[in-house]
Order: C-alpha cells, then structure tokens, then sequence
C-alpha cells in the first residue's frame, strides 16, 4: 500500500493430504473457503495475519491432521506494493463475492415470505421455519463482516438488507398470529 502505512501480514498456509480418500480433501477445501482463504496454487491458502481467522485456521489443522496430512503455516509480508494490492484485491474479490451471495439469500428470502404471503400460508410451523432461515442470514452476516477485514463496497447495504429481512418477516409473523387467533367458524352472539 503506501510508504506511510505497514503492509498486512498474511499467514500463508501449506497443506499436503493423501490422495485418498477425496473427502478430506473436499472437507479441507471447503473449511479453508469458510474461512476466508484464498488459493494461491496447489495447496496453498492464504489469509490476513488476523485473530478473525485463528479459530478457522485452528478447525483447518485438525482436519488435516485427522486426514494424516501435514500443515506448514508461515508468516508473512508481501515483498512490495504490488504484492500487497494483489493480495488484497484477490481477497477482496472473493469477499465482494460472498456478500453478493448474502444479498442474493436476503432476496429468496423475501421472495419465500411474499410467497408465503400470498397463499395465505399463515401457519406457525412455517413461521419457525422462516425464523430459523432469518436466525441462519444474520449468523452469515456476522461472519462475512468479520472476515471483511478491508470492508468491500458489496457489504455496505448487507446490513441494511438484513434489516429489511427482520421487518419482512415481523409483518409475516403478524399476519401468522392474526390468522391463528381469527375464530374458524361464524361469530357466536
């Protein structure tokens, strides 16, 4: 970056697994993707030198280790500016990715209540199971915005978008509670 500003340090991580079975490698992969990591060729992961990242790195090394595999982690500082920005951009690249999958979530999830909504499926069963995808977008916003270390643009409206989720749903559960107190049959004098 700047002359002025210290360059980020980066764990640079390296992992090596047997062949088979594929699974670990899949799992590792994944886990490593969970994170936050980003590839920079076979086997080999990087991600800011963060305490957002220890406990993931930490589920990494275990995997591995269960899969009899070996991990070399180095700490580590790009050479140059060049460096720097590329690092940074790829891992930008790869957080602007996860938050347009967050606003794409947030729109099913609109999409599913207005659904709902429309065929009157005022049930309380739905509405638990609608609560539990809100409890499931706000635990994703959490860990995208921790991990969002140099905040790409894609995740300013991510909280906003949230939030328009919270209210979609309220109006939901109003409806679902107006439905379940409305008496069934005609009124009794």
């Amino acid at each position: 970056m700047t002359g002025e500003s210290p360059a980020v340090r980066w764990l640079v991580v390296v992992i090596r697994l047997p062949a088979n079975p594929s699974r670990h490698r899949v799992g590792v992969w994944r886990e490593l993707r969970r994170v936050g990591a980003i590839p920079l060729g076979g086997g080999v992961w990087a991600l800011p030198a963060t305490p957002v990242f220890a406990a993931g790195l930490d589920r990494v090394v275990e995997l591995v280790t269960r899969a009899d595999g070996q991990v070399l982690t180095f700490d580590s500082r790009p050479r140059g500016e060049v460096d720097e920005n590329a690092l940074v951009a790829e891992f930008n690249a790869a957080r602007a990715a996860e938050w347009t999958e967050f606003a794409s979530e947030c729109d099913k999830f609109e999409v599913e209540i207005a659904k709902e909504l429309r065929i009157s499926k005022l049930i309380v069963a739905e509405l638990d199971e609608e609560e539990h995808n809100l409890d499931r977008l706000r635990r994703w916003w959490r860990e995208l915005r921790a991990r969002d270390i140099f905040g790409v643009g894609e995740g300013v409206d991510a909280e906003e978008r949230l939030k328009r989720c919270e209210a979609v749903l309220d109006g939901y559960a109003d409806e679902v509670y107006r439905a379940a107190h409305t008496p069934l049959g005609p009124e009794e004098r």
